[in-house]
């Protein structure tokens, strides 16, 4: 496993000074080993004793942006927080503090399926001990609700694949939900890379920009090649799903 982000300790620190989150969870490629600083987001899941409230809202809003400005600037850190009686209700959005500001969005299968296979905790119980088993069939249809959901009405609009992380973000999850339906596992952010549906030029750039080099690609030509990719993919999950019998 890659060296763990000296900010989760004290971050984990002062949540655990609020006296009503029980637990601080690492997901997403700190789990995986897959964590490159700078480059990599740290996703975290923290349970709570209760739900939160607009008091409890404005004590985690101020204490984000503290740590945001202070030990974690830079670090790009986001915690969903998911009251401990709510937690198996996959669909129920929780409070989640993403990008400077909390918004309510629910935690995806996919992140839970990282959870309860790789992941540990800061402080409190194991993510085993507080979510459910996945098994490869369960990773299967994670991944197709990824592609069905908010990957299917990205390839709906061209447009937006003119973004370079979007476009980026699209070659790396088309390669990593094909290997879930393939497999039933998960694959890594760096060895989706390998995986991309890109020319080896463009392969070559993710490599470089996954290390943290600020290598730009032609911005057409990489908007068309992703934006086809996912097109081709979320067209094989959608037809996975109206023919449930032929898979």
């Amino acid at each position: 496993m890659s060296a763990e982000p000296p900010v989760l300790q004290q971050f984990g620190t002062e949540l655990d000074g609020l006296g009503w989150v029980s637990d601080l969870l690492v997901a997403g490629s700190v789990a995986t080993g897959d964590y490159i600083p700078g480059v990599s987001d740290l996703d975290l899941v923290a349970v709570t004793i209760g739900p939160v409230d607009r008091d409890r809202r404005a004590a985690l809003s101020s204490l984000h942006q503290r740590v945001d400005r202070s030990i974690g600037v830079g670090l790009k850190l986001g915690c969903a927080y998911i009251d401990c009686d709510q937690r198996e209700n996959v669909q129920t959005p929780h409070p989640t503090w993403t990008h400077g500001q909390l918004v309510d969005r629910a935690v995806s299968a996919v992140t839970r399926a990282e959870l309860v296979r790789y992941g540990y905790a800061v402080f409190g119980r194991a993510p085993q001990a507080l979510f459910p088993p996945m098994t490869g069939n369960d990773i299967r249809e994670a991944a197709r609700a990824e592609l069905t959901g908010y990957w299917t009405w990205a390839a709906r609009r061209p447009w937006i694949w003119l973004d370079p992380i979007i476009a980026d973000l699209g070659l790396t999850s088309m390669a990593r939900g094909r290997h879930a339906l393939r497999t039933g596992d998960l694959l890594t952010k760096t060895r989706a890379i390998e995986q991309a549906a890109a020319p080896p030029w463009l392969v070559d750039q993710l490599r470089a920009r996954r290390r943290g080099e600020d290598i730009p690609s032609p911005r057409l030509r990489t908007a068309w090649i992703a934006w086809r990719d996912a097109h081709q993919t979320t067209r094989t999950a959608d037809a996975d799903v109206a023919h449930p019998h032929e898979r």
